[in-house]
């Protein structure tokens, strides 16, 4: 892609998605992920209903009155991404790609992230670890995300989440909220990596679905290939029953992760390529 085009792709990126966030996604980000420790602001004097246990008996015996300490929030935060790149994101048949959608989500929560004081981090992952970007601060940080959202070619085709959350626990030290965007469709078992990930960190899982991963319609006799093995597969679509069954094991397939993220303890939301995602990301932050 030339410079001038990708320029372009991360500026329209931006203008949708930094509105976005200032308009509807700031306050309910604050609420929603909240600081997790109290830092000292002041000492003022004592009034009627504050709490006896914050007295600063030293500063009071100093003035000959009575003082608390007043502590408050600490907000900054660190905010990891952890962004699914595998071929299968290079699906879609709505309104855009998952691949597409997938990179407007991390561009809003990182605008989010920053209006908050937060700093921001991603990893891009296949089956392997593709790119780490540690976290920073500032615009221009969330510009060069996009762009690597936009424009990074990854080395491998398949999907390994467990690989990536142990990698966040790894890497990560400090306490962070996690987003893990992902259509989830893996063949590997992940849900220990989950639950050992969840207890150090907070972590969101994002869950990206196109129409016609859950409804095969009408098309006769036709030829199917897995974008991440290159398997391919002939399936008669006109015949009801294998439409019913296809359906079936798609939503089968939704209700078991969903099951697996409330047992871990994990904020979960669905979000489709022929939707607006503002309205799942209201409620997931308001749910919070």
């Amino acid at each position: 892609m030339e410079t001038s085009e990708l320029l372009k792709k991360v500026r329209k990126v931006e203008i949708k998605t930094r509105g976005l966030s200032n308009q509807l996604f700031s306050g309910e980000y604050h609420t929603a992920f909240k600081g997790k420790g109290m830092t000292f602001s002041e000492v003022r004097e004592y009034q009627p209903g504050d709490d006896i246990r914050s007295i600063d008996w030293n500063v009071s015996a100093r003035f000959n009155n009575t003082y608390i300490k007043v502590f408050e929030e600490e907000r900054e935060m660190t905010v990891m991404l952890l962004v699914d790149i595998s071929a299968s994101g290079e699906f879609g048949t709505q309104k855009q790609l998952k691949h597409e959608l997938i990179t407007e989500l991390c561009a809003v929560l990182a605008f989010s992230a920053i209006q908050n004081n937060d700093k921001i981090g991603v990893i891009f992952f296949t089956d392997k670890i593709e790119k780490f970007i540690p976290p920073k601060k500032g615009k221009s940080h969330i510009l060069r995300i996009i762009r690597d959202l936009i424009e990074f070619k990854p080395e491998h085709k398949k999907t390994n989440i467990k690989l990536a959350l142990r990698y966040l626990t790894n890497v990560i030290k400090k306490r962070s909220i996690a987003f893990v965007i992902s259509d989830f469709i893996d063949n590997n078992d992940f849900i220990d990596a989950l639950k050992i990930a969840n207890k150090k960190h907070d972590l969101v899982a994002l869950r990206i679905f196109d129409k016609r991963e859950m409804e095969l319609p009408d098309m006769g006799l036709v030829k199917f290939m897995d974008s991440e093995t290159g398997a391919l597969v002939w399936i008669d679509s006109s015949v009801k029953d294998v439409r019913a069954h296809f359906y079936a094991s798609a939503k089968k397939r939704a209700a078991s992760l969903k099951e697996m993220f409330n047992k871990c303890g994990v904020d979960s939301a669905e979000i489709n390529t022929a939707e607006s995602y503002i309205k799942p990301l209201m409620n997931l932050f308001k749910r919070r």
